[in-house]
């Protein structure tokens, strides 16, 4: 490497690094996809060093213009990364010091330190923006797909068991609700992701009066009512990760949603169940046995939630012990938080269509919907609404099932004088609870999956997400 080296950034050291420390050290591997959230920022900087009077007009027009032109190189893949200029802020520089001479005073009180930090921040800013829409398009999938089957009743589960019906549709508004507290989170964490940090310098800030409020306006970093947004102490500013923490926390909870969306979706497709279909195109077969059709796309987003949830973990460990300020350490966040990003995307995005490409089963839903057991609750009901005490209720209907099974009968086949000889209170009228329809629309309740209930909730999210 040569003496100068730019990538020692000053006379300080007589040569620049061994090969294989410079091959350890390197990150350009990764954050070259930073490229257009640092020339921006880069943009930004120049701006406001224009202002304050530290670049001449010309100087700046000309920095423009070359940042300009290595973004368009970069986009049409012309642009030739260096290895040994170690990052994308690096590369970038040394390719505009090249060509405009001004470039040099570009860094003027700027470091790789609150420059990486002000680098994350705005792509982090659009990869929420970017992963809000992907969750809502999933909320709109799953909202079509409730409404295309309205009018679909499956067996709602508990420990995996029969427990009470509810409607498909409702099952499916679960997974909604979930996905917007996911993106009620990605929005609050957004707050604090929209805050600038440049002028932190690499620790203490500058001596140069710079203009952070101008830089924070040129970027973005503005609240609702257009308030500038700065970082309030620089040691703070260049050390700070919690906002990639709070992202990677909240990918780690939305993948854990689209996880159990993925284990219900691989029950529901499996033969014992027989609810769904979904598409050749989403699910693969086996190299050994023809007849089997795997349902990998959900299978792989439940296993891709381990990884996110390691992110979360790498980087929380990556922070506990590190002492004040910036440390190369830091330089393990962006993989992770690249990762995280990446994969729930991808995830959110695939779940979406393989929904948008699956069939329900009409006739296998109702023939497990229709297990009179289901109603069992009901029946209980029924007999607390003649005046008995739900426990003594529950009882009594325990006996009930544990009649029909010695009888071998379903609950709805027992004979009025059947449920009588296990309590009186029992009348005519007590088996017309086995009516699944009836007992659908009884479920009226705010957030219950009554038929009245379900079509409004489904309306309300059309609504929502429209």
């Amino acid at each position: 490497m040569k003496k100068n080296s730019p990538v020692s950034r000053s006379g300080r050291f007589a040569r620049g690094p061994g090969t294989d420390v410079a091959q350890f050290t390197e990150s350009i591997s990764f954050d070259h996809r930073l490229w257009a959230h640092d020339i921006t920022g880069s943009l930004a900087h120049a701006a406001m060093l224009r202002k304050i009077g530290v670049l001449a007009k010309t100087e700046a027009a000309t920095i423009s213009k070359g940042l300009k032109a290595i973004a368009r190189e970069i986009e049409t893949g012309k642009f030739k990364w260096k290895h040994e200029l170690e990052d994308v802020h690096m590369n970038i520089e040394a390719a505009l010091t090249r060509r405009v001479p001004a470039g040099a005073k570009l860094h003027t009180a700027r470091s790789r330190n609150d420059q990486v930090a002000l680098d994350l921040r705005l792509w982090l800013r659009d990869e929420i923006v970017i992963l809000l829409g992907e969750i809502a398009s999933l909320q709109r999938v799953l909202v079509s797909l409730g409404e295309k089957y309205s009018a679909v009743i499956i067996p709602g589960y508990t420990h995996l068991q029969r427990a009470q019906p509810v409607y498909f549709a409702h099952h499916l508004l679960a997974y909604v609700e979930m996905l917007e507290r996911d993106c009620e989170r990605l929005w609050d964490g957004w707050s604090r992701v929209n805050v600038c940090p440049l002028g932190s310098g690499a620790i203490a800030g500058s001596t140069l009066k710079l203009d952070r409020v101008l830089v924070a306006k040129l970027l973005g970093f503005v609240d609702a009512q257009g308030r500038p947004q700065l970082t309030q102490n620089s040691m703070d500013a260049v050390s700070d990760r919690d906002f990639a923490v709070e992202f990677c926390a909240a990918g780690a909870l939305l993948a854990m949603h689209l996880s159990r969306l993925a284990e219900d979706v691989i029950l529901w497709a499996s033969a014992e169940f027989n609810f769904i279909k979904i598409a050749d195109a989403y699910t693969t077969g086996s190299s050994l046995m023809p007849q089997k059709k795997n349902p990998d796309v959900a299978e792989l987003t439940r296993g891709k939630t381990g990884r996110v949830y390691g992110n979360l973990m790498s980087l929380l460990t990556l922070l506990k012990g590190l002492p004040m300020t910036y440390n190369r350490d830091l330089q393990e966040d962006k993989e992770r938080l690249f990762d995280t990003a990446d994969t729930v995307r991808a995830c959110v995005r695939l779940m979406s269509a393989m929904l948008l490409h699956t069939e329900v089963n009409k006739p296998a839903c109702l023939a497990a919907a229709s297990d009179p057991a289901l109603l069992a609750t009901d029946l209980a009901d029924y007999l607390v609404q003649k005046g008995m005490s739900f426990r003594k209720a529950h009882h009594v209907v325990g006996a009930v099932v544990a009649l029909a099974e010695r009888a071998g009968k379903p609950l709805n086949a027992l004979s009025l004088a059947e449920l009588r000889s296990v309590d009186q209170t029992f009348g005519r009228d007590a088996l017309a609870t086995f009516d699944l329809k009836r007992a659908m629309a009884r479920r009226n309740l705010t957030g219950a999956p009554g038929t009245k209930e379900v079509a409004k909730q489904l309306a309300r999210w059309r609504e929502q997400l429209s």
